[in-house]
């Protein structure tokens, strides 16, 4: 079995890149606790100066990969958002600066974690959605308390409740992607913009990203207990079970 998800440093700069193509990158166990790893690996890490975060293959992260989703208890279904809500934790107030490379599609949780990324670099064709609500589950990694910051209260309604897929152009008007570039220059882009990180003093790196961080999203652990809370409720729902496996499969 391939790794989930590859980690590689080269001067100063790791690639975190999500590593079940076939599956559009859909999370399952071993790519959420492996990502999860990788991100603390790189906090830790002195030669790790910045982190790129992407997609092998045709998406970034199709959100959860609902094949292989098991029996829906409650002890199951929280230590698995647990798990979820820790690579939030790790990217948004971990000590390393993300650039976010977003290539194809950014589907729920994947969304997710490219909104939880310092900054964004979509590709032309990639697209976001959250089809959490249509199925009767709820969003996670803090996108309840971050996206009204980032597009404002109303569009983060919009955005959380109709599962409107948006493409990049609209992400970049939206603030959501920093930038937006052909896809044959995404990750040449991500790593001209990581290298200049990467020359700069870390500790100040670092502290503007904590101290931004946690100024402008105090309130970010209240959230992800909250979107946890409720999204475990979701997971117990019969009708949540009953969309979700209906939902068509990225195996495509």
């Amino acid at each position: 079995m391939s790794n989930p998800v590859l980690s590689k440093v080269a001067d100063g700069i790791r690639t975190v890149t999500l590593n079940r193509p076939a599956r559009l990158n859909a999370m399952n166990h071993e790519l959420v606790r492996a990502t999860a790893e990788a991100f603390a690996e790189a906090s830790a890490d002195d030669a790790t100066r910045v982190v790129i975060f992407t997609g092998a293959g045709r998406a970034f992260c199709a959100g959860d990969d609902l094949k292989e989703r098991g029996p829906a208890t409650e002890a199951a279904s929280r230590e698995a958002i647990d798990a979820i809500q820790e690579v939030t934790r790790q990217i948004v107030l971990g000590d390393k600066f993300v650039i976010g490379a977003i290539n194809g599609w950014a589907v729920g949780g994947g969304f997710e974690w490219a909104v939880n990324c310092d900054l964004s670099i979509w590709a032309e064709s990639a697209r976001g959605f959250f089809p959490e609500m249509e199925l009767g589950a709820f969003v996670t990694g803090a996108v309840t308390t971050l996206l009204p910051r980032l597009v404002g209260l109303a569009k983060a309604k919009e955005m959380l409740l109709l599962g409107t897929r948006y493409p990049s152009a609209e992400l970049h008007q939206l603030g959501l992607a920093w930038r937006v570039v052909p896809d044959a220059q995404l990750i040449a882009e991500a790593r001209a913009t990581a290298a200049r990180i990467a020359s700069m003093p870390p500790r100040a790196v670092t502290d503007l990203k904590q101290v931004m961080g946690r100024a402008a999203f105090a309130d970010i652990e209240t959230a992800q207990a909250l979107e946890t809370d409720a999204t475990v409720r979701s997971f117990l729902d019969p009708e949540t079970v009953t969309r979700m496996a209906s939902f068509p499969d990225r195996d495509r």
